[in-house]
């Protein structure tokens, strides 16, 4: 199973590529991380059209069957949020057109699902995903760690509920 996991953002939208691997629970390689970066001198509207185009790119060269987007946080500044949102829009619009399953999960709680804290810093989850995945190094920058971390957030969860299941 592949899984893309998407931080969403209109500067920079962090994502990874992860696959899983069928031999243990949990087990998991990366495919591919990065970022997708808009310029703050473009409209609003062009830097959404460079993250759907984005995605819609990885959607096509990776041919996951799930998608992970980390759901909307509550900035103090109310236009964070709203924008935020919009970048999220385009992300789930790109996958709902490219039928497959999406999940949303809350930065906390890939955070908890990855590191055991739902606080964690950044580098405490690019920590994680580079000891899970094996990586020599953790992924640059922190914003496509934690793309990662939300496709493994996925898996780990997908994982879980196997074990429930296979329990009953």
């Amino acid at each position: 199973m592949i899984i893309l996991g998407i931080d969403p953002g209109t500067a920079v939208t962090g994502y990874g590529v992860v696959r899983a691997r069928a031999a243990r629970v949990g087990g998991a390689e990366l495919i591919e991380c990065g970022v997708i970066r808009t310029r703050a001198s473009e409209p609003l509207a062009a830097r959404l059209a460079d993250i759907y185009e984005g995605v819609r790119d990885l959607l096509a060269r990776h041919q996951p069957e799930a998608l992970a987007v980390e759901d909307v946080f509550y900035a103090r500044n109310v236009r964070t949020t709203v924008v935020l949102g919009h970048a999220r829009g385009v992300v789930l619009l790109a996958g709902q057109q490219a039928d497959i399953r999406i999940y949303e999960y809350p930065p906390a709680d890939i955070k908890k699902t990855v590191t055991g804290n739902g606080a964690a810093t950044k580098e405490q989850v690019q920590f994680m995903v580079m000891k899970l995945l094996r990586l020599r190094s953790a992924p640059e920058p922190a914003d496509a760690a934690d793309g990662v971390a939300a496709a493994l957030a996925c898996l780990l969860r997908a994982d879980v509920t196997r074990l429930i299941e296979a329990a009953r």
